[in-house]
């Protein structure tokens, strides 16, 4: 299919909110398309017509919207191209509207952004005209003159131009010819003209063959036959008292209403006096919409009448009398518009939960109309007046509902806002459409004492004097510990002390004996067990165990230049000896040789590709990853990572300089590589491939989160078996060891493993 990009000038007007909204250009972007288009089709390629960026229109969630509310336009994110959803059928669309054009907008998100959109619809020759019967039967008196014109009825074709009917043809014959006339609303319609005198007692009756010619290439054509009955004179035709006819109805009006009634009068006596009254060429939406009483006149409604679908009708009618002599007459009916339709809203993007303390958000994009016209198309909207919120008119009938104060979750966390439109007809009809917004919770207040001082251990006793005198003490611990250099206690009251910091990360938890003893003769006693809870603090910053960064030669990953958008790269692993929201780990990309080459998913550490490779590509890549933690405030720690861009994994690959200086320095062996070991088993076995560096010996306790925090998702244990060649990279992952953790006292361990020369468990 033949397809025209048309490509305006553009002029962009922008305004800000908190977030920028952008209107849509004053002069729409056009393009056109042959009807019948296959689906799928190609129309144009928005991302270089709208000026934007590669992967701008997948990023900011671009959409196509259609006046008509169908979706008959496809939107390919990645490629930007503007395609066809479906086969676009002129006629269904646009009918006999010439030209034809189906309006569309393209907005985006982050900013809003709006652009407005025409496809023509080009008219292909795919319908050929139509008579409305197979015969017509005409009916000329004797008398009738040479030059006389007769009108016939006309063929009816979809298709519009010069695809559409062009001229009409009749059989070659001695008495009559045909001509096309050009009427006022552009039809065309046949008229028979008489050549020659008739004679009823030298040929009663003819049978000629009318053809209806469209201008197509080839062209297409239909066919009726027109039945010619000779008549005794009759010399008067049947004439309308008024012509034309012109009456106002309400489209709510029930069905058989009378419309009016049409009259006609012929002065001829007897039978060629008798009128009786039809639709003269009425097209099948007349025929369906109204009746005539072909005795009385009565024109009345046989279907619903709606001013939002056709706002007019213009109906011919025809009087016949009993000669067969008939006038025309012409009716025009206005058809007034009622308040019959309510408002619509259509939300075309909705946020249901909001950051508290977030300043003016954006939390709905939608969009409102009225199929009324007038002031019952005329709409209000609005919301209520006691609410953070406020409505801003953006594009057309487009609101913006946005916070108009930063929320509080602890005073309101969640708010039913309920839209109003009311349209100004009478009476007026309105649409409400309720939002629920969610106030998510922002750390932004401390932990508060219900009171000021507290009394860790009391005693009473119920004797008087010195038998009511309490002292007391911190009792020895079973089995004995330094807890003397942990707290102390004031022997009069019971306040105990911290003598010492604690540290989360060491003692978590311990516990102690009070004892209570009285000064009475003898002296009574009793204790209570105290259990003291150690809070976390953020005061460790994440560490990164993958790739490892104090090692003499970088980590380089192999990525084949054939590689799909989200291919796995490689997967940053790290740990927080934290607990809590203070050891959930977050990734981010610093730096990169190449902005928008890759990406890293923010909760898992992956790096993936964000689109194709091109050999424009730098084959060598180097990505700077920020890791930082939840707490308050946040700690960090970075990782570079070194992408080599090759054909494929068979390409010979040569180790930097300072690489193979590394390889050529004295090794230990037994190097273990299980920094490698634990990527592998994150990632899942991601196709990654490189030389990184290595962790040797004792691998520190501190670095693997076994309660289930930071990275791992759950505490593990593996088994690795590994190559004593350190320069392959090459190990072996055996299974994972569930039972018998190693774990003691928070300490954690790597162990040689018998099943193998180099092997570890590592937990």
């Amino acid at each position: 299919s033949k397809i025209e990009r048309i490509q305006p000038n553009r002029q962009v007007t922008t305004f800000i909110l908190m977030v920028i909204l952008s209107q849509a250009n004053p002069a729409p972007i056009r393009y056109s398309v042959l009807e019948e288009t296959e689906s799928g089709s190609f129309i144009a390629h928005l991302t270089k017509d709208l000026g934007l960026e590669i992967g701008e229109l997948k990023a900011r969630s671009a959409r196509v919207v259609c006046d008509d509310d169908k979706q008959r336009l496809l939107l390919d994110r990645q490629t930007g191209d503007l395609l066809l959803r479906e086969k676009l059928d002129r006629e269904d669309i646009c009918g006999s509207d010439e030209p034809c054009v189906l309006h569309f907008q393209v907005f985006l998100e982050t900013p809003v952004q709006f652009f407005e959109g025409e496809l023509l619809i080009q008219d292909i020759n795919d319908h050929s005209p139509v008579f409305p019967n197979r015969e017509m039967l005409l009916k000329i008196p004797e008398n009738s003159q040479p030059g006389t014109v007769f009108p016939l009825k006309l063929a009816q074709d979809l298709d519009v131009g010069s695809n559409g009917l062009q001229k009409y043809t009749i059989n070659a014959n001695s008495h009559f010819h045909v001509l096309t006339r050009n009427h006022s609303d552009g039809k065309k319609y046949p008229d028979l003209v008489q050549d020659k005198v008739l004679d009823r007692e030298e040929q009663s009756e003819f049978s000629l063959t009318l053809m209806a010619l469209d201008g197509g290439s080839p062209p297409r054509s239909g066919t009726s036959m027109v039945r010619i009955l000779i008549m005794d004179v009759n010399d008067n035709a049947p004439e309308f008292v008024h012509t034309p006819y012109e009456v106002q109805v309400l489209e709510n009006s029930p069905l058989d209403s009378l419309i009016l009634t049409v009259l006609a009068r012929d002065v001829d006596a007897g039978n060629f006096g008798t009128v009786s009254y039809s639709l003269f060429q009425a097209s099948e939406e007349i025929k369906q919409t109204f009746s005539i009483n072909e005795v009385t006149g009565e024109i009345r409604l046989t279907k619903k009448l709606d001013f939002e679908q056709t706002k007019s009708y213009h109906v011919e009618t025809e009087a016949t009398d009993g000669g067969g002599l008939s006038g025309k007459g012409t009716v025009v009916i206005e058809v007034v518009d009622v308040n019959d339709n309510a408002p619509e809203l259509t939300i075309s993007s909705l946020i249901s939960s909001i950051p508290e303390n977030a300043p003016e958000t954006v939390v709905s994009i939608f969009r409102i109309r009225d199929r009324d016209s007038g002031d019952n198309g005329k709409m209000i909207c609005s919301i209520p007046d006691n609410l953070p919120f406020i409505l801003k008119p953006t594009f057309k009938n487009f609101y913006t509902l946005v916070t108009d104060s930063p929320l509080d979750r602890e005073s309101q966390a969640e708010y039913i806002i309920t839209i109003t439109v009311t349209d100004m007809g009478t009476p007026r009809l309105k649409t409400e459409h309720n939002i629920t917004v969610l106030v998510s919770d922002v750390n932004d207040n401390a932990p508060a004492f219900t009171q000021t001082s507290y009394t860790l251990v009391s005693a009473t006793d119920t004797d008087a004097d010195a038998n009511a005198q309490v002292t007391y003490s911190l009792l020895p611990p079973r089995p004995a510990r330094a807890l003397a250099s942990l707290v102390s206690i004031n022997p009069d009251n019971g306040h105990l002390f911290a003598l010492t910091s604690l540290d989360y990360e060491a003692l978590r938890a311990f516990e102690f004996h009070v004892g209570a003893t009285d000064r009475g003769s003898p002296a009574l006693s009793s204790q209570a067990l105290v259990r003291v809870l150690v809070a976390d603090a953020n005061d460790n910053a994440p560490f990164v165990l993958y790739p490892l960064q104090n090692a003499s030669a970088p980590c380089t990953e192999l990525v084949p230049r054939a590689a799909e958008p989200g291919y796995l790269v490689t997967k940053v692993v790290a740990v927080d000896g934290d607990a809590g929201q203070n050891a959930w780990l977050s990734y981010q990309l610093l730096k990169a040789t190449e902005p928008g080459l890759f990406g890293v998913w923010a909760h898992n550490g992956e790096v993936r590709t964000a689109r194709l490779l091109s050999e424009r590509d730098a084959p060598k890549q180097r990505l700077v990853v920020l890791v930082k933690d939840n707490g308050e405030p946040p700690l960090s720690a970075s990782v570079t990572l070194h992408v080599l861009l090759v054909d494929g994994f068979s390409q010979p690959y040569l180790p930097a300089p300072e690489a193979e200086a590394a390889a050529a320095a004295p090794a230990d062996p037994l190097t273990v590589y299980l920094v490698v070991a634990l990527a592998s088993v994150s990632s899942g076995g991601a196709a990654s491939a490189g030389r990184c560096p290595v962790a040797e010996g004792h691998f520190p306790g501190h670095l693997v989160d076994v309660s289930g925090t930071g990275t791992l998702s759950q505490s593990y244990q593996y088994e690795v078996c590994l190559t004593g060649d350190h320069r392959t990279g090459e190990f072996k992952f055996l299974k994972p060891i569930f039972p018998n953790l190693l774990v003691q006292d928070n300490e954690r361990e790597i162990k040689e493993s018998p099943n193998c020369r180099n092997s570890f468990v590592f937990s």
